[in-house]
């Protein structure tokens, strides 16, 4: 039987793909190819890093403010600091970090009214 191995990706609609894509280039570095996209491998992340794939009930707020019913999230090497990156570029930092057994957590809203997750995993010595 064919089975589930990973994410493979997030595809969403924006208003503006190619200015959303330059912003999350200039504002967090994120490697934005000619294609428009960006890829990573995964010898690239932290050895204790892993893909999410969960479902939320039509009820939560987890997703608020925004309206959207979705969120994505990345992996950063520095929370603290990618949240100032993007705060100094205009977006609002939504909510307190927090810190639990699997990393540091963040959100932001992006210029296309998205909210994102920035996740700073634990150090593979505190596993």
């Amino acid at each position: 039987m064919a089975k589930v191995i990973g994410l493979g990706g997030l595809f969403f609609k924006s208003a503006d793909p190619v200015a959303l894509a330059a912003w999350y280039k200039t504002h967090l570095g994120l490697p934005v190819e000619d294609w428009g996209g960006a890829a990573f491998a995964h010898t690239g992340l932290p050895g204790n890093s892993y893909h999410v794939w969960s479902p939320f009930a039509h009820s939560s707020d987890y997703f608020a403010p925004s309206g959207k019913d979705f969120m994505f999230n990345f992996i950063v090497d520095d929370l603290t600091q990618a949240l100032q990156q993007v705060a100094d570029a205009g977006a609002e930092v939504v909510g307190t970090s927090e810190d639990s057994e699997f990393g540091r957590f963040g959100w932001f809203m992006d210029p296309d009214g998205n909210k994102v997750e920035l996740w700073q995993v634990p150090d593979d010595d505190n596993n």
